[in-house]
């Protein structure tokens, strides 16, 4: 210690400052309410100890007759009616016998020489009186010298008033500490008083992210915006000595499970400046203001870290779209909403400060939030393609002990529409069941399995199907399989199975979705014949109809409404586009009665079309179709290669990827055709459905 230092704890602990300083300059003295602990606890045990009562000892009321009373030794008694008690005086030459000296000795205590000397409780005054009476004509003893009282209960209410008021300093003690973060004694910089402080976990030098650009695969175009932003912090005059601004933010746009959070981390792990990290939710409190007021707290201690990053994650549980429905709307989030609008963009500009924000629905945020100024870029993050995922796998794959047989392109050719966080599942999957299996490395079955289980779920070996339920799913199932076998532009059949799995799937066929994202009417008719092939099958084999094509006829249904009132694809109705991605909220169809009517007739006619055409198809490949369905019956699955070897090779050769180039919006990509694969009832098949959620 240096001579000049003084010792931090120099003072008592109740003159102590907050930061154990004793300059004159800094915050004065504050008392510490640790000390008031003590006191109040002090008082609570000292009352447990005293009492307004005697020295008396206590006795009953055998030994008071018997002992006492018959001896003669007894001057006199006093009867406290209130608290139902017996004091006994003792006559002072009888104070004197071996009897009483023995019972005062024992008893650790030397009675007032007046007395009281003993006492003891009664259970009522009127059968004391009664047996008093009786014991005294039954010994022929006179009577005693008998006095009535009563003592003022003090001690108890004083106790309950202290045990109160100590229940409440310490109930307001833990409620300073919940509503402030812990700080002791309610004086601390956590107090309650400090809730509008904002929330933001900070990334600088002192505490790093160990995820950099190198851990985030399939997202090149992604990671190029991004990089190009930590740029601008880095150097600004590159860009600013010809004139161009730094963008005031971005916001990162995806599916769930795309990597948005993943690249935020990467970023702060690669940008060399502080990094500000909460949730949308952090600015929700249950106290009013206390949204806007954290939205202040954080830019304020942003612009004292300029440059710097600030990344929001699920903007949108505070930037929904202001004033859209007044029965949801909810003021204390507009207010905290209009707080960030002014401080992204308002009257006084912040330098050097990039908004970073991730949201997967985009569709609900407020327009002011998504102009030039405040979200100067939108990075639009999907799903991968098929480079992507076999990217991505790489990067999951490393702490995993793998077979050198794998081959990760065909898992990436397997895995259509499977967002990072699916593929790190998968990963994970496939090694447990290795472990299970007590491999020694994962090989390329567990993947199977693994994609087996995140698809279609668990698989239920113990599941009691009979004998008739399970040929009609395996006709079922066969139907699927051929159609898409003998049509030019269904997808390739990668598996088909009759295994039970999940909570309803009796059994499923699973295709490989081809990458792209124009389709027409040809490929969307083929599709709809496709998923129609197990109803199909179903009347061809058994001339009657089970309820296992309920998750086929809502695909298809949905398949044929989006040709018909999305994408123009009927000559009745023609060239018209009754889908509106904005009137979600609203409750009236955006065409007349009489329209709707055309609309469900041309619906009806497409899919009665579709299904005479399955049939006919089906009927002439009967006896292919009985092959694969025993193929199922014996072995349960059936892979591409298993059903080559049973009908030979599919007649249609799978086409290469179509690059096109041209500015068409292409909302429906074949990440989303894969989003529609379900496993809810027999003859669920991997992407038929090419329709957005009207």
């Amino acid at each position: 210690m240096l001579p000049e230092e003084k010792p931090q704890n120099s003072k008592p602990p109740f003159l102590r400052n907050s930061g154990g300083d004793d300059k004159p300059g800094k915050r004065g003295p504050r008392f510490n309410l640790y000390w008031l602990y003590a006191v109040v606890i002090v008082i609570l045990l000292g009352f447990q100890y005293f009492s307004s009562g005697t020295d008396a000892l206590v006795t009953d009321k055998k030994t008071f007759l018997e002992e006492m009373y018959k001896p003669g030794d007894v001057e006199a008694i006093t009867e406290i009616r209130n608290k139902l008690l017996i004091r006994i005086f003792i006559k002072p030459a009888s104070l004197q016998k071996e009897y009483y000296t023995s019972k005062f000795k024992k008893g650790f205590a030397v009675p007032n020489q007046k007395g009281p000397h003993f006492e003891f409780k009664i259970t009522d005054w009127k059968s004391w009186n009664e047996e008093l009476r009786d014991y005294q004509v039954a010994n022929n003893l006179p009577s005693l010298n008998s006095r009535v009282d009563e003592e003022a209960e003090w001690v108890g209410p004083i106790m309950q008033t202290l045990l109160t008021i100590g229940m409440l300093v310490l109930f307001f003690v833990l409620m300073m500490r919940k509503m402030g973060g812990g700080a002791g004694g309610g004086g601390g910089a956590g107090g309650i008083f400090n809730i509008g402080k904002s929330k933001a976990q900070l990334f600088d030098k002192d505490v790093k992210v160990n995820i950099t650009f190198a851990d985030v695969a399939g997202l090149d175009e992604a990671k190029v915006e991004v990089m190009e932003i930590v740029d601008f912090l880095k150097q600004p005059k590159k860009y600013t000595a010809l004139g161009g601004k730094i963008p005031k933010g971005a916001l990162l746009v995806g599916p769930p499970g795309t990597g948005k959070t993943l690249l935020a981390k990467a970023m702060a792990g690669e940008a060399k400046v502080p990094f500000f990290s909460l949730s949308g939710s952090d600015f929700v409190e249950m106290f009013v203001g206390v949204g806007a007021s954290r939205v202040r707290d954080l830019f304020k201690q942003a612009r004292e870290k300029a440059p710097c990053i600030i990344f929001i994650d699920e903007i949108d549980a505070i930037g929904r779209a202001r004033g859209r429905n007044a029965i949801m709307s909810n003021d204390e989030r507009e207010n905290t909403l209009n707080q960030l609008l002014v401080e992204m963009d308002g009257f006084g500009g912040d330098t050097g400060i990039i908004i970073l924000a991730a949201t997967n629905r985009p569709d609900v945020l407020d327009s002011a939030l998504l102009r030039p100024g405040r979200f100067d870029r939108q990075i639009s993050i999907d799903r991968p393609d098929v480079t992507g995922r076999e990217q991505i796998f790489k990067v999951h794959l490393k702490p995993i002990k793998v077979s050198t047989t794998l081959d990760i392109h065909k898992l990436a050719e397997q895995t259509p529409g499977f967002a990072g966080a699916d593929i790190a599942n998968v990963c994970n999957e496939a090694a447990l069941i290795a472990a299970r299996k007590g491999k020694d490395a994962v090989d390329m079955s567990d993947f199977q399995d693994a994609i087996d289980r995140v698809i279609g779920g668990l698989e239920k070996k113990n599941k009691l199907i009979s004998p008739e339920e399970k040929e009609i799913i395996a006709y079922h199932e066969a139907g699927h399989a051929i159609c898409g076998w003998y049509l030019e532009h269904a997808y390739p059949l990668l598996k088909v199975t009759i295994v039970p799995r999940g909570t309803a799937a009796l059994g499923y066929a699973q295709y490989t979705p081809k990458e792209q994202y124009l389709y027409n009417t040809d490929q969307l008719m083929d599709q709809i014949c496709m998923t129609l092939g197990g109803r199909a099958a179903e009347e061809i084999f058994f001339g009657k109809i089970s309820t296992g094509a309920s998750n086929d006829l809502q695909q298809i249904t949905k398949t044929a409404y989006g040709m018909v009132t999305v994408y123009g694809m009927n000559e009745k109705v023609g060239n018209v586009s009754y889908y509106d991605p904005n009137s979600d909220q609203t409750f009236t169809k955006p065409y007349s009665e009489e329209t709707g009517k055309i609309i469900d007739e041309e619906v009806r006619g497409i899919i009665d079309d579709a299904y005479k055409r399955t049939l006919k198809l089906l009927t002439e490949k009967k006896g292919d179709v009985a092959k694969l369905a025993k193929a199922l019956l014996d072995k349960e699955v059936l892979f591409q290669s298993d059903v080559e070897e049973l009908i030979g090779k599919r007649p249609f050769e799978v086409k290469g990827h179509v690059h096109i180039i041209d500015e068409v919006p292409a909302p429906h990509t074949a990440a989303e055709v894969a989003d529609n694969a379900s496993a809810a009832q027999p003859g669920t098949e991997t992407a038929t459905a090419i329709l957005p959620e009207a």
